[in-house]
């Protein structure tokens, strides 16, 4: 499809073009570098990419070539990506903080001539694997701090390549090839997190890219004035569709903080509009709040306590536009003044107009929170696959318990095992050289499985999700086995960072459960408890006490629902080390590897229902260096107290 079938942008080179005739002296881009803010207009922007995207051509990239880009977010980084499409070729980012061997994976895979890294860390691990690419032509680096003595034969500077762009003369062809692009063209690759084995190379077209971002950004009222803050893994589809689909669309900035670690305070000064975190960054932002009010003043405690029971009454009334009474009213504006205003600025989002969250279910009570504090925090479900957005939630009709109704453009069907299917315009192209895993997602019809069970609530129209569809399955006694449903509980108290349950065809359920650091360790540090490491803490008495009262407590809420109660927590231990992407045990985006966590705790779950009280046991473990190394512990088991009830048996 091309400009003229459409009457629209057909690339988002396009979509550059327009934002620079439209909004020319307008901020598209902000980094923050050394502690100072430096901005980009759409005009600043497209020069250094027209620059970048004729150095492109210099080093010979051919229409078609896939360009890697490694790195945390920067807008030079989005800019390559948009200079790669430019002249042709297909952007592929990668996880900054992946290891060489995954690196070597997907360059391997998709077979990347460049690759566009972000300092010497991207390039040491590019250079421990170089010998393995054999594709692989020229690396382009964009700080070159620590470069100075490497072999430059086959690397060069990102301003050295801008450089040699604007003296080629070569911008015709790039307006060439830029003009040949057409909405069937590949917009972008994103391998999905792998789960369940290798990465998958998702290819999206721009037809995939630029209508999602249109429905989406009409769907929330996005527009130029907004801001974005650009912190999540440039991998990840949602980054991708937020940081350069949805802003190019709407025209809105992308700002870049300058590091994880400061992060919250980049956050407080910028105060974006449109803002999506995953439930780990709202559950730590909840969990650092509720440490610091421990150690507050008596009656600053009692002020942010009577002032948030206010507000959890009277905030979401006010948000979904319910009727308040004049008083509340009052009340409610006294609460902002005195507690949820500098709350708000506090966390950096006094400014939000719409916030998402999604990839995990999040706590009722987390999700409240939030929403008392008058911030419009909403719920999406989407994959990597969907470009993102299959469900969100319209404004007045935003509930803890469902991730809303079918986005623009979606369809949505139940299969009869439960497993949910969608269509939509934002379905991708193909699986790259994998045409077998394409075929058994997506149907002739253009049906994607999602992989997910729920079902749509009659009335409400609204999606609800029980549990990845591989992952429901029956106990021994015919039972419901939904592990997701009882993690997600564990999980909504602040002082347990992850938790597995297995149970699936044995006569009970156990669980393994991460504690979290920073709100135990502060429980500890209160308690005049002394730990030195988090191997020691996990272990101690009082904290095995803590989490087996949560336990206990979830138990009771499981047992309440007649379909799950089978599901409760019998035994549980807590692990001696956090589940690690490193280790294999996570995906980049913090999804748990069941399969690879069973594998390598099969010692513990074996004593887990072998009635046993404590196990030692010896864990290999990989360094932020890539060295490896290996931990031991002997770990207490726990019993839990269940309630019995009676449950229904799973159907067959």
């Amino acid at each position: 499809m091309t400009a003229s079938a459409t009457g629209g942008p057909v690339s988002v080179p396009d979509l550059l073009a327009r934002n620079v005739a439209q909004f020319g002296g307008k901020a598209a881009y902000r980094e923050k570098e050394f502690g100072i803010w430096q901005s980009w207009t759409w005009e600043e922007a497209a020069f250094e990419i027209d620059a970048l995207a004729a150095g492109f051509l210099t080093l010979g990239a051919e229409v078609g070539d896939h360009i890697a880009i490694a790195g945390r977010n920067r807008p030079a980084l989005y800019w390559a990506m948009v200079a790669a499409q430019k002249v042709g070729c297909v952007p592929v980012p990668l996880y900054a903080d992946a290891a060489a061997e995954e690196i070597a994976y997907a360059l391997d895979h998709c077979g990347a001539r460049f690759v566009v890294a972000g300092d010497q860390e991207q390039v040491d691990k590019i250079a421990d694997i170089r010998d393995q690419l054999h594709v692989l032509d020229h690396v382009i680096y964009l700080d070159g701090r620590g470069l100075r003595k490497y072999d430059h034969t086959h690397m060069t500077s990102y301003d050295d390549l801008q450089k040699a762009g604007r003296e080629s003369g070569r911008m015709g062809e790039v307006e060439e090839r830029t003009a040949a692009l057409t909405l069937d063209d590949t917009c972008v690759m994103l391998y999905t997190s792998g789960t369940t084995g290798r990465p998958k190379g998702v290819v999206l077209s721009n037809y995939n890219v630029i209508e999602t971002s249109k429905n989406s950004a009409e769907f929330d009222h996005l527009q130029p004035g907004d801001e974005v803050l650009a912190y999540l893994p440039m991998a990840w589809v949602g980054d991708f569709i937020f940081s350069i689909g949805q802003a190019m669309w709407a025209g809105f900035c992308v700002n870049c903080p300058e590091s994880a670690e400061t992060m919250q305070t980049d956050l407080r000064e910028i105060g974006p509009t449109y803002f999506f975190a995953p439930p780990r960054v709202f559950e730590q932002q909840l969990t650092n709040v509720m440490i610091r009010m421990e150690d507050a003043g008596r009656f600053k405690k009692w002020l942010f306590h009577h002032y948030m029971a206010l507000a959890r009454r009277i905030g979401p009334k006010i948000l979904d536009g319910e009727a308040v009474s004049g008083m509340e009213r009052v009340q409610y504006r006294l609460a902002d003044l005195l507690v949820i205003g500098p709350l708000k600025n506090t966390l950096g989002l006094s400014r939000v107009r719409v916030g998402y969250t999604a990839g995990e279910a999040i706590g009722p009570e987390i999700f409240d929170f939030y929403r008392a504090l008058g911030i419009n925090l909403k719920q999406l479900y989407g994959q990597t696959e969907a470009t993102v957005f299959i469900t969100q939630q319209p404004d007045g009709e935003v509930r803890s318990d469902t991730v809303g109704v079918p986005s623009p453009g979606v369809e949505l069907k139940i299969a009869d095992n439960g497993e949910v299917f969608y269509r939509s315009p934002g379905v991708f192209v193909e699986y790259y050289k994998n045409p077998d895993s394409t075929a058994s997602t997506k149907d002739a019809e253009g049906w994607v499985a999602t992989g997910d069970a729920g079902f749509i609530e009659e009335g409400s129209g609204h999606l609800r999700i029980i549990d990845r569809a591989k992952d429901v399955g029956k106990m021994a006694s015919g039972a419901l086995f939904a592990p997701k449903y009882v993690e997600n509980k564990l999980k909504f108290y602040p002082d347990i960072l992850e938790a597995v349950v297995f149970g699936a065809g044995r006569d009970y359920c156990v669980a393994f459960i991460n504690i979290d650091l920073t709100a135990v360790g502060n429980w500890a540090e209160r308690n005049n408890i002394a730990y030195s490491s988090y191997q020691e803490l996990s272990q101690h008495p009082r904290v095995l006490d803590a989490i087996e009262a949560h336990v206990t407590e979830v138990n009771k809420s499981v047992a309440a629902d007649e379909m799950l109660a089978g599901c409760q927590i019998h035994r549980f231990l807590v692990l001696h080390k956090e589940l690690d992407a490193d280790d294999g045990e996570m995906t980049r985006t913090r999804k748990v590897r069941r399969r690879i966590v069973d594998e390598k705790y099969s010692d513990l779950i074996e004593a887990l229902y072998g009635g046993k009280s404590e196990i030692y046991t010896e864990t290999e473990v990989t360094y932020e260096d890539g060295r490896k190394g290996s931990i031991n512990a002997t770990l207490a088991i726990r019993d839990a107290e269940v309630l019995t009830v009676a449950h229904k048996v799973a159907a067959e």
